[in-house]
């Protein structure tokens, strides 16, 4: 059978979750069986298209116009005629209706893979009628979460049998001790100091500010502690008037973004997660790849990765007083190895990069099995 031509149809290639994923599922594909490609449907492609498009990937670009852009169908059509795609997989609701659309006419099969949710969720009532119809031209719809498939079916009015899971996963990572130490050294955070950390961008709905607030609970218990915040965005003032306010600036590290922050997630004894709302987290995956004993919230797909009192603690959305209380009940060393060999044994067992490129291949052969001749 010769190779299957897939389409991955997302908003750009910039830095982010959803993006990795792409870029995962491409440079771990079965090259003798699936050639990749990608349509963005803005004209950005970002650093990682950059990438992929120097490494041989076909990387298209557009500029969607405002408004519903019906001249970008024709143009994703005609793209998949050109191309002869066998298989469009639209990543998130602008790109799926936009290639399920384009798709029709066409011998292409069309996946709908949903990355995340907004917090607070909503529904309307044009979607809630018009999905169940493009739903039908949809040949699979996949979701990152259990979480994340019930918000399909809650807030979109999509089948909840015809959702299908497919966690995210990474490749684990790899780290040299000595820069560790380097790093440790460097941000001034000694060896008896309990490190908790968290890598994301500096965001409201990542909740930073419960996270301080927590934090400055586990400092006034009087436990010899540091917060490492690794990540940058719009939210880094308000943050920084924040930890002044609490008086926390003796204890809390803020790096800024950090392209490869693995030395950072190293030194971390515990890993925080304290977001509104979460699909599959990518840094909470690679935590535990590190075998770092997690602090998460129960939002979206948190509790599904971390096992409360298993590999980490997970405690009530937006509670400052229980996350502190986490913070502490995993201050105790003999705990904190005990669950992060348990955070890095659930990563191998169902997070691995290998789990999800399988799932995903899996699905584009039984799709391309049904096809139309």
């Amino acid at each position: 059978m010769p190779a299957l031509k897939i389409l991955h149809i997302t908003y750009d290639m910039r830095i982010g979750g959803t993006e990795m994923v792409i870029k995962n599922i491409i440079e771990g594909a079965d090259k003798q069986r699936f050639v990749m490609s990608i349509f963005c449907i803005e004209e950005t492609i970002g650093p990682w298209g950059v990438e992929l498009h120097e490494a041989g990937v076909n990387v298209t670009s557009t500029q969607r116009q405002s408004g519903f852009d019906v001249g970008l169908i024709s143009k994703i059509r005609k793209h998949i005629k050109q191309q002869h795609i066998d298989i469009v997989q639209c990543h998130q609701y602008t790109p799926w209706v936009y290639g399920v659309l384009a798709a029709l006419g066409t011998n292409a099969k069309v996946i709908f893979t949903e990355h995340g949710r907004f917090y607070p969720d909503f529904s309307t009532w044009k979607r809630k009628l018009i999905n169940p119809l493009l739903g039908v031209m949809t040949h699979s719809i996949t979701a990152i979460s259990a979480a994340t498939k019930q918000a399909l079916a809650d807030f979109e009015n999509l089948p909840l049998k015809r959702i299908q899971v497919i966690y995210n996963g990474i490749a684990e990572l790899v780290v040299d001790p000595s820069k560790t130490n380097t790093l440790r050294a460097d941000l001034g955070i000694d060896q008896a100091c309990l490190c908790f950390g968290t890598v994301a961008r500096l965001d409201p709905i990542k909740n930073h500010k419960m996270m301080l607030h927590a934090f400055k609970q586990v400092v006034d218990r009087g436990l010899p502690c540091k917060l490492l915040i690794v990540g940058d965005g719009d939210e880094r003032q308000a943050i920084e008037q924040q930890i002044t306010d609490l008086k926390l600036s003796d204890h809390v590290i803020m790096t800024g973004y950090e392209s490869k922050p693995q030395h950072h997630l190293d030194l971390m004894d515990v890993y925080l997660l304290s977001s509104f709302s979460e699909g599959t987290s990518m840094t909470l995956l690679e935590a535990m790849s590190l075998a770092k004993p997690c602090v998460v919230t129960h939002a979206g797909g948190n509790p599904e990765i971390v096992e409360d009192n298993i590999n980490g603690l997970v405690t009530p959305n937006d509670d400052a007083k229980a996350f502190a209380n986490a913070m502490l009940d995993l201050s105790d060393k003999a705990l904190i190895k005990t669950m992060g060999n348990a955070a890095r044994q659930r990563f191998n067992e169902h997070f691995s990069l290998h789990h999800m490129i399988e799932a995903y291949q899996a699905l584009y052969l039984n799709l391309a099995a049904t096809r139309r001749p």
